[in-house]
């Protein structure tokens, strides 16, 4: 009996501890439940919110490398319509007349004669096509092609003048004559019986879009007001019309951006045709998948390490987001080929720079232009151009302190805003002579050519703030015409803005 009475009272401990094991384990369950369920909200509004921050940021620089895009091809433009103003610094290149039937013939073959030798100097300075002057009775002057004159045939003058699009400064631009694509014309009114036209290869137009390879995927397309394609780094789609699947989304716009399930497309006007850049959404949130994966494995360790939880979580959470945040502020601010500024980003900083300046600091503005680069490019091939691009972020950063803004603003144009302080005026132009120095002897000694390959050099434009001018785009002006004089005088030299300029050339 006593035995019994033992085995019952032994019964009673057991049967409680199964009673606490079983709230214990109602009590894991509820935590883990609520945990699980915690870490679910959590996880969810993160995801939520990671996706709207890299959407916006995304947008937002995507519209910034469209915007970049827009300004390398109105300055590209901008330069054509520059020299073919050149051309009227004749004065028979805009008061001739070869329709006139009082001209006597022997003056009529001399002044075409010295029009076409001057419109020959200008066509010189960029891979023309044409440039020359076309007259009523389809006379012509100059440099036009065989092709040109066989397509338009005798109509050349008509079809022309009917390219004149902006009444207000006698001039247009043109493409697609003929359903070809292949050109691109500038015609420019010149009187009532003549015009001035260039023509050039829309390929040309590779160093305007010249994206950087981190983003490849992106397709960057320049279209007429009928949305056909005037450019596109794929040749096949030129001369056709946008995909329906992007143009579809920026119908109605000229400038926009647009973000769904399936692209990202952005649109900026560019006079009378439009910058389109184009990238499945796939591609660019692909860090967003990255962190959705990341965020869920997470979620489940945190489960079972809930203590650990809200700072392993809030971490790792927080490390690729800022990651992923920096990776895209670098692609927007940085040229990614060289290293320097990209041009907005450049542009911004010397601006305000110079805008906050005291007349007592010293800067100057320096452009360097890569000479012989486009040779370097259909000879030894784009592969060993990015190599010459490459090296010139290099050189600019080893011959220019930490204090200079350095910048690329076109394809093999860069620019440095030197911030170097020096005790005088003269001191700090002596500075900038052995900058300037330097720099064209890193070129010659890494570009020499001795290998077979084309010798590189450098030309130079330099422009003293605020003698030279006050503002970006008046310091920018001047450094330009400094920059032609250098070329002018045979490139691989350097001159300065100013009427003293020959007596500053370095060889």
């Amino acid at each position: 009996m006593a035995d019994k009475a033992r085995q019952r009272q032994g019964k009673r401990p057991r049967q409680g501890l199964r009673n606490i094991s079983k709230v214990q384990l109602f009590m894991i369950l509820g935590f883990a439940a609520i945990v699980i369920a915690a870490v679910t909200i959590v996880s969810r509004l993160a995801l939520a919110k990671t996706d709207e921050v890299l959407k916006n940021k995304v947008v937002s620089l995507t519209s910034s490398l469209n915007v970049q895009m827009k300004l390398n091809m109105d300055s590209y433009l901008s330069r054509m319509e520059t020299i073919a103003t050149l051309a009227f610094g004749d004065k028979d290149a805009y008061t001739y007349d070869a329709a006139d039937p009082d001209n006597d013939e022997f003056e009529a073959i001399n002044t075409e004669k010295n029009i076409t030798e001057k419109l020959y100097s200008l066509c010189i300075m960029e891979n023309f096509v044409d440039y020359g002057i076309v007259y009523r009775n389809n006379r012509t002057v100059g440099k036009i092609s065989n092709a040109t004159a066989t397509q338009f045939g005798d109509r050349i003058f008509t079809e022309l003048s009917s390219m004149i699009s902006r009444p207000r400064t006698n001039d247009g631009w043109s493409t697609g004559y003929g359903n070809d694509f292949k050109r691109i014309y500038y015609v420019k009114k010149v009187h009532e019986n003549a015009v001035l036209v260039i023509s050039l290869y829309a390929s040309e137009l590779d160093s305007v879009f010249d994206n950087p390879e981190t983003l490849s995927d992106m397709d960057i397309r320049l279209v007429n007001g009928d949305m056909n394609m005037i450019y596109s780094k794929r040749s096949d789609e030129v001369g056709k019309p946008l995909p329906e699947e992007i143009s579809s989304r920026i119908r109605g716009n000229s400038s926009a951006s647009v973000l769904d399930n399936e692209y990202l497309v952005s649109v900026n006007s560019c006079g009378d045709w439009y910058v389109i850049c184009s990238i499945p959404t796939q591609i660019i949130l692909n860090e967003k998948n990255e962190i959705t994966t990341f965020i869920a494995v997470t979620a489940i360790a945190a489960a079972a390490l809930a203590v650990l939880m809200g700072l392993l979580l809030s971490w790792q959470l927080i490390r690729p987001i800022r990651r992923t945040v920096t990776t895209l502020d670098d692609k927007a601010r940085i040229d990614l080929l060289t290293g320097v500024l990209n041009k907005l980003t450049f542009e911004e900083y010397a601006a305000g720079c110079l805008a906050n300046s005291l007349d007592t600091e010293q800067h100057a503005l320096l452009i360097i232009d890569i000479d012989n680069f486009k040779s370097v490019n259909d000879t030894l091939g784009h592969a060993y151009g990015d190599k010459v691009l490459k090296s010139t972020g290099a050189i600019l950063r080893e011959v220019f302190s930490e204090d200079d803004y350095i910048g690329r603003i076109g394809g093999d144009e860069f620019c440095v805003l030197v911030n170097t302080r020096a005790d005088s005026d003269g001191e700090f132009r002596e500075y900038l002579h052995d900058r300037c120095e330097a720099l064209c002897g890193a070129y010659r000694s890494r570009f020499a050519g001795s290998d077979g390959s084309i010798r590189v050099s450098a030309s130079i434009g330099a422009a003293l703030w605020p003698a030279d001018g006050r503002s970006f785009e008046e310091l920018y002006s001047a450094c330009d015409k400094a920059l032609y004089s250098s070329k002018k005088a045979g490139r691989d030299t350097f001159r300065f803005y100013g009427a003293d300029a020959e007596s500053e050339v370095r060889q």
